[in-house]
């Protein structure tokens, strides 16, 4: 399972968007192996054009989905308190994702920075694509 982070829907759903990552989030589909959580269905649909959201919000149905729970939001504020100690700071819901990841012992795929820099301390592994985008179900 490896949760996709909205950098990775949003480089996908671009027109111009990246190549690399419009086929590793195809690998990730057609493995099963992509997730969704509220925080990044949030950032993606919120954002998306009026003519985007319908299509959007009907392909985000069909994949497994996380719900965030009381634990999260309590993990997240310890989560963020030892980022800050470490002299990090990410958003909240950059690190509410990241608990998430930690708490599932799941895999992130994402560009945003803020997670290549949350990963050492929080834990978590970042998701890597295979060759041509395929699924990389060992480490990466």
């Amino acid at each position: 399972m490896v949760l996709v982070d909205s950098s990775i829907w949003i480089e996908a759903a671009r027109r111009t968007g990246s190549l690399e990552v419009k086929v590793g989030i195809e690998g990730l589909l057609d493995a099963y192996e992509a997730t969704l959580c509220s925080p990044v269905m949030l950032e993606v649909l919120g954002g998306a054009r009026k003519e985007e959201r319908k299509q959007l919000n009907a392909d985000f149905t069909c994949l497994p989905y996380i719900r965030v729970t009381e634990a999260d939001y309590i993990a997240a504020v310890r989560h963020n308190w030892k980022l800050r100690d470490a002299g990090i700071t990410a958003p909240a819901n950059d690190v509410l994702i990241a608990t998430i990841a930690v708490r599932l012992f799941c895999r992130v795929y994402a560009q945003d920075k803020h997670f290549e820099v949350m990963a050492p301390v929080l834990g978590f592994a970042l998701y890597e694509p295979g060759y041509g985008g395929s699924f990389r179900p060992d480490g990466g």
